[in-house]
């Protein structure tokens, strides 16, 4: 498997930095993961936004989806008589309110949100926890500790595994979710403080303390809001955790 940084600001863009998304190729099968504030720029620039295999959201605030009605766009109406989205509706997994979510995010007014109809295009799934087959991945699912209906990742393929945290503050299900991982890719929105609201998001120590207890091989930090000092949340995790650990960049891929 190959992950590639579409984006990795926290809760909104940065400068010259797109909210999260994340593609992640094993053979010829691309999965999207996540695709926020300008990310699907980002995705033409690493392979055609039409030969994903699906799309897996965690949660459905906007910096993590809004870029969802652009691609609805290209979907529809992509000038080339040769490509018909129609013909192959693209595999959607997402918390259960996202068919109507992107519905009123793609309608052009009131009078049409009561018509518009997204399933012509896509094939939506719910979440919930568990595991399922996505293309080649065993994908497995996590509730975490987020204000609206939020998940974490399990990513299997070759004997591989990616583990990603989605946006969450501290709660039990993240250590199944880590467990012996060979990358972990988590959310670290700001440094610690006893004064951050709990069940939101995790701190650079929290997450390194998270990879500790897990014993993953590599820990992948995203999610940095724009006022946060990246490097200061990136030594406060390697305060807890001795492992390889790097703060992802936009553009990069990184091996799993």
């Amino acid at each position: 498997m190959r992950l590639t940084v579409l984006g990795c600001s926290g809760s909104t863009p940065g400068p010259h930095e797109p909210s999260s998304g994340y593609l992640l190729e094993a053979g010829d099968f691309a999965l999207g993961v996540e695709l926020g504030n300008g990310t699907l720029a980002e995705l033409y620039a690493a392979r055609d936004p039409l030969t994903l295999g699906g799309l897996v959201f965690s949660h459905l605030h906007p910096d993590h989806c809004a870029d969802f009605s652009a691609l609805t766009v290209l979907r529809r109406w992509h000038p080339d008589p040769s490509v018909d989205p129609r013909a192959h509706r693209l595999p959607v997994y997402a918390p259960k309110e996202a068919p109507s979510r992107f519905a009123a995010a793609y309608a052009p007014d009131r009078e049409e949100l009561t018509r518009t109809d997204l399933s012509d295009i896509y094939d939506f799934h719910p979440l919930a926890p568990g595991s399922r087959r996505i293309g080649p991945l065993e994908v497995t699912t996590f509730e975490v500790n987020h204000p609206p209906e939020t998940y974490g990742f399990r990513f299997t393929h070759g004997g591989r595994t990616l583990a990603y945290t989605g946006d969450t503050g501290v709660c039990d299900s993240l250590d199944a979710l880590a467990a012996g991982a060979d990358v972990l890719l988590g959310e670290a929105s700001w440094t610690h403080s006893d004064e951050r609201p709990s069940g939101v998001h995790l701190s650079g120590l929290q997450l390194g303390e998270l990879a500790a207890r897990a014993g993953v091989s590599r820990l992948l930090i995203t999610h940095v809001a724009p006022w946060t000092d990246p490097q200061a949340v990136l030594a406060e995790a390697r305060v807890v955790f001795e492992g390889d650990i790097a703060l992802v960049e936009r553009g990069a891929s990184y091996p799993v």
